[in-house]
Parts: C-alpha cells; structure tokens; sequence
C-alpha cells in the first residue's frame, strides 16, 4: 500500500513539474538563471500542494504538513474522535444495561432478637451490694469474684482469672432452662489483650449439675463471638484483633434458644445461628478468662409466644424487651429488636391499632415514676411513628408502678414490672 502511494505521489510531482518548469534554452543567463529560480519555487509549491492533498486523503500516513496546519487539523481529528468515542460508549452502556440482569436484592434482619416473656434471674446488681462482697444473686465454683464500681456502677467484678460463677437458685441441681428461653448481659473488657481476654457462658451448671451441656459454651471476646469446644461455629466481626480492646468498652451480647435452635447476638448484629444445637442446655456457668474483667445486667427469660399470638388471645403485648437508661427515657440499642417486630406486625395487620402503655416498679418515688412512664411510652410511640406507622393508629400513656403483675421484693418481679405494653384498641 506505502509503495502505491509513493508512485502515485511520483507520477503526481512529475507532471506538476513538467508543466512549471518549462523555460527557453535559447535566452541570455540572467534570464536562464531567473528562470531556474522560479521553476525551482514552482516545483516546491507544487511539491508542497501534493503533499497537502495526500496527507487530507490518507490521514494519518504522512504528517509533515506546516505547524500552523498541523495544530488546526490535530483539534479537529482530536474533537471528532471525542465525538465518535463518546457516541460508541453511549451505545455500549445502552447495551450493556438491557442485557445485565437486575442487581439481586438481599433482605436481612441482623438484629431480631426478642428477650422471652418472663424473666426468670436477674442480678444487676443491685446498687444496694456490699462493695467487696461476694455477688449475692450468684455462687461460686471456682476462683474469686467480687462486688465492684466500675464508672459510677455497681457491677459483678472478676479478681482473678479462670473464676467461675453460678446462678444462686433453689432448683440449682435440676434442669431449670426451659425449651425458649433467652439470656442478656453486658460484659465489659479492659483495654489491652491477650489469649486469655475472653469471657464463657456455659449452657450447664458446673458446679450442681455437670452433664454434657456443662461443656458447651458461647465464648465471647472484644470483638467476636464463637461456639462450642471444639469451635465447630467461628464466625467473628473482625479477621484480626479479637482478643485486643482497644479503649475499654462494654458489650451487650444477646442469647436465643428455641427448642434447639441457637443463636448469639454481639452488640446489635447476630453472628451464631445454629439450626440444631447437639446438647440440651439445662443451666449456666459464667467464666473469665481474665482478670481485671466485669459484668452486669444480667438476665435469663423464659419465652415466648408469638406477639399476633398474643393479641387474638390477650389483646395485648406484654414487652419487657424495650429497655432504657437509668431515670431516663432514652431508648437503649438493644430494644430495637422487640421494637421492630411491633412495627413488622402493624404493617402486615393494616387495622391493628396500639396504646403504647408504660409500666416502673416501685423503687423510687410514685410520682415520678409515672410520670417517667409516660415519657417512656411516647418514645416508642414517636419511634414507630418515625420507621412508618401512621399518628392515628397509635397513642401514649403510662402507669407508673400502679399496676405490678409481679412481686416488687425480688429482682425477676421488679423486671417483670419494668415493661412497655402494647395494647389494642
């Protein structure tokens, strides 16, 4: 192809020349020099049109024009070949979003954690502990275990590492888990790590009933959860650092069994789901791995029934779930579970309608005890208001301690006080 191009260019310049350069051989020299001169100037203007013309046909072939043509026809060819690339990637998208599927949605509740309908042990402690004293709410298996403050609070503070406590019941040595049940504490971890900074909750008492259960254990660290001694479940919330805190921090963990389902909640995301737990839990033992560790708010519920359940047969729902900072009415994390199964059966039962009512036990001053019920209450109110639920399917009161549905002088009565009640009107 160059060499055809060559000939053409060739034949081109000859003829060009053949008919510029024609002069009398017959003439005196200065006229045969001048002549010379302008054939010469000739040849090259015509040398230069040639070269002009095939450079406009073939483009990119030979680019040895002048520089002030150069830089006009490089922004041209640079505009035009924007315009066809712009064109070309507007039709390969066009194309490209007809033939790709639909993105897959993935719709997952990763907190939906309910505590059960009874409270069965509870131990906050209580503010009313001895301070150095052994937890009064709890017996010892091994190790040493005191009442402590930590921040202002009473809490449950482990003294030396590998200590182990039990549930103080009367019925220790039975099987007093039942077949639904959930337990929730807040264990708090240090900063710093090792190895050991580790915290078990053992589905079997080890101390009054030790059977294969008492083996099992939920193992929680700073950051992850994991299952069973020979960690069959591993999931985590980080690849590295599970044993490391950082700054010193509390964590809610959260435990569901329902008739052989497992599953473990840390903070407000579920990390265990086990479909079919191989033991039957029948107590609980509570080990640290660590020393300088601590516990608090404790609790074992036995539950429960499904909440549309209750409202055909009851007419109400009983939630001892949705829990709040001490005095206050601001909502804790851990009530958005019971929170959002509310909201879930109000949008699936489109003429359901609430009173939010809420409920203290008697510690404090009666008044002001209803009138933080009150408040209470309109929180949840306005919290479902703001996920969806219309104003008018909803309203607000509260009771204060006026109507207990359970005994006042023990720490499982008190809690079974403490509730928001949903009731149907």
């Amino acid at each position: 192809m160059k060499t055809k191009l060559i000939f053409i260019l060739s034949i081109f310049v000859f003829f060009t020349l053949s008919s510029s350069a024609q002069v009398e051989v017959d003439v005196k020299k200065k006229v045969n020099d001048q002549a010379n001169r302008r054939a010469n100037q000739h040849a090259d203007e015509a040398i230069d049109k040639a070269f002009n013309k095939l450079e406009e046909g073939i483009g990119s072939l030979f680019k040895k024009k002048k520089k002030k043509k150069k830089g006009n026809n490089q922004a041209e060819q640079q505009q035009q070949s924007t315009q066809q690339n712009s064109a070309a990637a507007q039709t390969e998208n066009s194309a490209a979003q007809k033939a790709a599927p639909a993105p897959a949605t993935v719709k997952w509740d990763k907190f939906d954690f309910v505590p059960g309908d009874e409270v069965i042990f509870e131990d906050g402690p209580s503010a009313d502990e001895e301070n150095g004293e052994f937890p009064s709410r709890w017996d010892l298996y091994k190790g040493n275990v005191e009442i402590g403050e930590l921040n202002g609070e009473t809490v449950i503070m482990f003294i030396s590492d590998r200590s182990y406590i039990v549930p103080y019941l009367k019925n220790s040595k039975e099987d007093y888990l039942p077949d639904i049940f959930t337990i929730e504490f807040d264990v708090w971890f240090s900063k710093g790590g090792s190895t050991a900074n580790r915290f078990w909750v053992y589905l079997g008492d080890q101390k009054n009933n030790r059977n294969s259960a008492a083996h099992e254990a939920l193992t929680v660290m700073p950051h992850s959860l994991e299952f069973g001694e020979s960690e069959k479940y591993y999931p985590g919330t980080e690849n590295v650092g599970w044993t490391i805190e950082k700054e010193g921090s509390w964590k809610h963990i959260s435990i569901a069994y329902t008739k052989g389902k497992f599953k473990a909640y840390f903070n407000d995301t579920r990390l265990i789901n086990i479909p079919h737990l191989e033991v039957n839990p029948t107590g609980i033992t509570v080990e640290a791995g660590n020393d300088n560790m601590f516990l608090k708010n404790f609790r074992i519920a036995k539950g429960g029934v499904k909440y549309y359940d209750r409202v055909l047969s009851d007419g109400k729902i009983i939630v001892n779930g949705i829990k709040f900072d001490v005095n206050k009415a601001t909502l804790k994390p851990e009530s958005l579970g019971p929170i959002n199964r509310i909201y879930k059966l109000m949008q699936k039962q489109p003429d359901l309608k609430f009173s939010v009512e809420g409920h203290t036990d008697s510690d404090g001053d009666e008044a002001s005890n209803l009138e933080l019920s009150k408040a209470r209450a309109k929180v949840v109110m306005e919290r479902l208001i703001s996920m969806g639920i219309s104003a008018d399917r909803l309203k607000y009161t509260g009771w204060g301690e006026s109507k207990p549905i359970a005994d006042n002088g023990t720490a499982e009565g008190k809690a079974n006080n403490r509730r928001v009640e949903f009731v149907k009107f």
